[in-house]
């Protein structure tokens, strides 16, 4: 079970019980394993993205990034993992689904904030 004591605590005083806090838990678990899935899904087949990304070196609105990979781990209701783009990564540290065409990484260390990405520019 991945809450911690204070927060099962406060479930229990609002009235679950023990096997109902391990079936919330077993629920996020399941569910950001499936998001990492749908997000590594968006990925899976682009060579291209274009994200909102403020890049120093980049006169575009919506920069493209050459992309060869996307991994992605989960360890209870965390999602990390790391992009890979041409010549640079960065580690991701959450994400989520916003549409079937746009998608938001937490990217960490030398970005330090959520990013938007999309296989059509059109789509940001």
């Amino acid at each position: 079970m991945h809450f911690d004591q204070r927060t099962q605590q406060a479930m229990r005083e609002f009235g679950l019980s023990t096997e109902e806090i391990a079936e919330i838990s077993d629920a996020v678990v399941e569910a950001t394993a499936e998001d990492a899935g749908a997000l590594e899904a968006f990925f899976a087949d682009l060579d291209t993205v274009y994200s909102d990304m403020e890049l120093a070196h980049s006169a575009s609105e919506f920069p493209e990034h050459g992309l060869e990979y996307v991994d992605l781990y989960t360890h209870a209701d965390d999602l990390r993992g790391y992009i890979k783009f041409d010549g640079w990564g960065a580690y991701v540290e959450g994400g989520r689904v916003l549409s079937e065409s746009v998608v938001e990484l937490t990217l960490g260390p030398t970005v330090d904030d959520r990013v938007r990405f999309a296989a059509d520019r059109d789509e940001l």
